[in-house]
């Protein structure tokens, strides 16, 4: 099954231009490291760089051109997209005959070229064999490449994503309003994915989580047909995907009365995910929020019950760069590393710190956050505090 979508920028031009930006953000960096071609293979880049969402295809991206691979099934489809200037300028079409592989290796023998670039982290050992086999050119490995541009929004996914959050506070009070007594966890989460259709998403950008009682101290647990009680937390973690990009989010909830316990647990990841929002601004390191968070935990006695990272980033996929967690390695070292960024304009991600205890219950609010000029904006906008169901 295949999706095709134009791109718009909402300014009344093409949504080629947007394009045509971001692929020359990747020939920059096809400059910067020597390559003569760079093959674009994971789906969601697909997306990105040509506005194509299929379930196969190649992009392959030059100093001088762009080519996509399409095999039989999309080729109709894909030369009405050029025609109506909804890819990247001057994207070529190439249609695949056989396999990918081979078609790939007849364009790069066509073209004579020396070095080309792969993305390493979505490429199998096996169809890497069968490149440095197949292929007249040396195969360099590329880490983050198209990560590192996705992790910094431009207006348009802004846009997008901003829409796709404000759906999310009707979709919640709807849910928050069927949980009660003698509700089980698979009711309610086909409540959260009927909400989410009825709002306008094009699907759940996940399998909705929905955990009562101890089933809630698992932090990512699946429904089952455990029914509610009085006095049960209960996990909702829930996303909606619009116009091919995601949002997230996470309240928790007592039914029928809300216990002492359940108040602290509560109140502890309240304050801690206050304090993660409050450290967000440019220049500092993902990491720091994650700190921030942490630290409320930890002062709370509830170091050991919060295993997860702070958050993740959000975009075209529910799980992306950048990733807001430990530091994990020390000094010098760890502003380097690509997977604790210093924080910029345009980056976008979740924040939902959470407590577990076994055989109790647990506790877990999120919201997705856009990072401004001088702190951040929240994309989700849905009560925080306790409700009692």
């Amino acid at each position: 099954m295949i999706g095709w979508e134009a791109v718009d920028m909402g300014d009344g031009m093409a949504g080629a231009s947007r394009l045509d930006a971001r692929l020359r953000a990747v020939r920059a960096e096809l400059v910067r490291l020597g390559l003569d071609a760079f093959v674009v293979t994971h789906l969601p880049h697909l997306f990105y760089l040509a506005n194509v969402r299929a379930s196969a295809g190649m992009l392959v991206v030059t100093p001088a051109d762009a080519q996509l691979l399409v095999d039989f099934r999309y080729r109709t489809v894909a030369a009405e997209l050029v025609a109506a200037g909804a890819v990247p300028s001057g994207l070529r079409r190439v249609d695949v005959d056989g396999s990918y592989e081979e078609t790939l290796r007849r364009v790069a023998s066509d073209a004579g070229w020396e070095r080309i670039g792969v993305e390493a982290d979505h490429l199998s050992v096996r169809r890497w064999q069968w490149l440095e086999g197949a292929l007249r050119a040396a195969i360099a490995a590329t880490v983050g490449l198209v990560e590192r541009l996705r992790m910094r929004k431009d207006d348009h996914e802004i846009a997008v994503l901003r829409a796709a959050g404000e759906r999310l506070g009707p979709v919640t009070a709807r849910v928050l309003d069927r949980v009660g007594v003698g509700c089980t966890e698979r009711e309610l989460a086909a409540q959260i994915e009927a909400a989410l259709r009825d709002a306008g998403f094009e699907r759940p950008a996940f399998e909705a989580i929905v955990a009562g009682g101890p089933n809630s101290a698992l932090p990512h647990a699946q429904p089952t047909g455990r029914r509610l009680v009085a006095g049960d937390l209960v996990v909702l973690d829930f996303g909606g995907m619009h116009h091919g990009y995601c949002v997230d989010l996470s309240r928790t909830v007592c039914v029928g009365r809300a216990g002492a316990e359940a108040r602290r647990l509560h109140g502890a990841v309240h304050a801690a995910q206050a304090a993660a929002l409050a450290a967000i601004r440019p220049g500092i390191h993902a990491s720091d929020v994650d700190a921030a968070a942490r630290d409320v935990l930890a002062g709370h006695g509830l170091a050991e019950a919060f295993g997860h990272s702070t958050g993740h980033g959000l975009g075209i996929e529910v799980h992306e760069a950048p990733r807001v967690g430990r530091r994990r390695v020390e000094g010098e070292a760890a502003a380097a590393d690509a997977e604790d960024p210093l924080l910029a304009p345009g980056m976008v991600f979740t924040v939902e710190p959470g407590v577990y205890l076994p055989g109790v219950g647990g506790v877990r609010i999120e919201d997705d956050v856009l990072v401004t000029e001088d702190g951040h904006e929240l994309l989700t906008r849905v009560p925080r505090e306790l409700r009692v169901c």
